[in-house]
């Protein structure tokens, strides 16, 4: 087996350039991320997708995408179909918990099925911080809404949408970013809510879903897990979420150049590493910025990447869906885009 760096890169631009190219091939990150300026045609990113899986030796590749729907979209019309946000669906979960189900499935089916026809086989959704209407806009109409119970429904419906399709979720932002009163892209929110509190709240959607595949972390300071350091970077807010949330599977960190994170990017990554992540995660392409996080990630471990492998192997087969879900997996793309539209306008 090919030694693996524990990292997911981003790249420039909409094909590989031959010094990434070079970097990547001698580093091996374990796999990448693709935003709004990687994307053109559906063409255009499958031949991406394939140059970027040739630069790297391993098999298990996780090619990731922010896919939530609404505002955090990489994939847009007119290529591509048009996904709405989380939101959307909390509404309807207020006045028929059964068609929101259906909903987000659908939803997210499709949007699993889209992705997988391009080559893509992890989505970074879905969100399940709660929505609270004091605190920053940057969760907002991404949440499933305030009610941890509701959200945790919801969330896992969207996990088995994509799941179906073949394509790994990742539950964002663990153990909650919900209470935010910042931006973490710009700046570190503390979280000062007494740890009972957010136990009731916040932390029970990740609790409920502690079964999926892989988890982001949030940056941001949990005063009562750790006063000093973000969750991202603090081995006390990650042993909390292996030992009281019982997430046992594999944690990514959020972008590792976001302004909430101080330190140089190396720094970043030891101290991520270091508090307990399995997975980097560094986005913007930059190539000064992968050069110095690369020199400090690790090689992958056993373990971490069989885990992957397996997960990215499995998903779901309809075998594994009720015969309610299972029918639809057999349904053509449009007949289901009606569906789903009925749903939404009930």
């Amino acid at each position: 087996m090919s030694q693996k760096k524990n990292i997911i890169f981003g790249l420039s631009g909409i094909e590989v350039l031959p010094e990434e190219r070079a970097f990547f091939q001698r580093e091996q990150p374990l796999g990448f991320i693709l935003f709004s300026r990687n994307i053109g045609s559906p063409n255009q990113v499958r031949e991406l997708i394939q140059d970027l899986r040739s630069t790297v030796a391993h098999d298990a590749i996780p090619i990731l995408i922010d896919q939530e729907g609404g505002r955090v979209r990489r994939l847009k019309p007119p290529h591509y179909r048009e996904a709405k946000a989380a939101g959307e669906y909390a509404a309807l979960s207020e006045k028929n918990i059964t068609d929101a189900k259906t909903a987000i499935f659908l939803n997210h089916f499709l949007m699993g099925r889209e992705l997988s026809e391009l080559g893509i086989n992890v989505n970074c959704a879905p969100v399940v911080d709660l929505l609270f209407e004091d605190a920053h806009s940057i969760i907002g109409d991404r949440s499933f809404g305030k009610d941890p119970h509701v959200v945790s429904i919801l969330g896992e419906w969207a996990m088995v949408g994509l799941m179906a399709a073949g394509v790994l979720p990742i539950l964002k932002h663990i153990p909650g970013h919900g209470r935010a009163t910042a931006d973490s892209h710009q700046d570190l929110p503390i979280i000062s809510t007494e740890l009972l509190a957010l136990e009731q709240t916040d932390f029970i959607p990740f609790k409920k879903l502690a079964y999926s595949p892989l988890a982001m972390t949030a940056h941001v300071i949990v005063h009562d897990l750790d006063p000093v350091n973000p969750v991202t970077v603090s081995k006390k807010a990650i042993d909390y979420i292996r030992e009281s949330i019982g997430f046992e599977n594999i944690i990514i960190t959020d972008d590792l150049s976001m302004k909430a994170l101080s330190g140089t990017l190396g720094q970043r990554a030891e101290k991520s590493q270091a508090a307990g992540c399995d997975l980097l995660l560094h986005c913007n392409g930059k190539m000064a910025e992968m050069e110095e996080i690369a020199h400090h990630a690790r090689f992958i471990n056993t373990p971490v990447y069989d885990s992957l492998a397996n997960w990215l192997d499995k998903c779901y087969s309809p075998e594994d869906l009720d015969a309610t879900l299972a029918q639809y997996v057999s349904q053509e793309s449009q007949d289901l885009e009606l569906q789903l539209a009925k749903l939404l306008t009930n």
